[in-house]
């Protein structure tokens, strides 16, 4: 009679070594909601952090275009080309350009255009300007705070 019943718990256990399908399914469930909640954060955090890479390379060109008049007295002269630009792959998202104003040629602006995936993504800021005076601009449907 032992034997029997060793056997039918050895049975038993048989049965409840694995998970039903309906646990799994949980268990899917559950991970598919967590990541609706974390991929999209995620890449909002992302954009966020090239919107910030873009801003720095705009201080630095202006900074670039104030030493430039400091020097010449005129910010009229070949465009800056600098490292920023291109660090972290910035370049795939923004188009940075610093342009001197006419008719004066005492002021200029300095602009970063969202291209490919930050174009997409971004649509709260938009296109960044910063000027010779420090003003701050965006294009995009959020406000200034949001973006600066």
């Amino acid at each position: 009679m032992k034997a029997r019943s060793l056997h039918g718990w050895i049975a038993a256990r048989r049965r409840a070594a694995g998970f039903t399908l309906v646990e799994l399914m949980i268990v899917v469930l559950i991970i598919g909601i967590l990541a609706a909640i974390a991929v999209p954060s995620y890449q909002n955090y992302v954009m966020r952090t090239h919107r910030g890479a873009a801003k720095a390379c705009m201080s630095e060109y202006a900074q670039f275009m104030e030493r430039r008049y400091t020097t010449n007295m005129t910010y009229v002269g070949t465009a800056p080309v600098l490292g920023c630009a291109s660090e972290s792959s910035l370049n795939l998202r923004y188009t940075i350009s610093a342009a001197v104003v006419a008719p004066t040629q005492r002021t200029y602006t300095v602009t970063a255009t969202p291209i490919g995936v930050q174009l997409a993504a971004d649509t709260k800021c938009g296109v960044l300007t910063v000027d010779d005076k420090g003003a701050r601009g965006e294009t995009g449907t959020g406000s200034l705070a949001d973006c600066w």
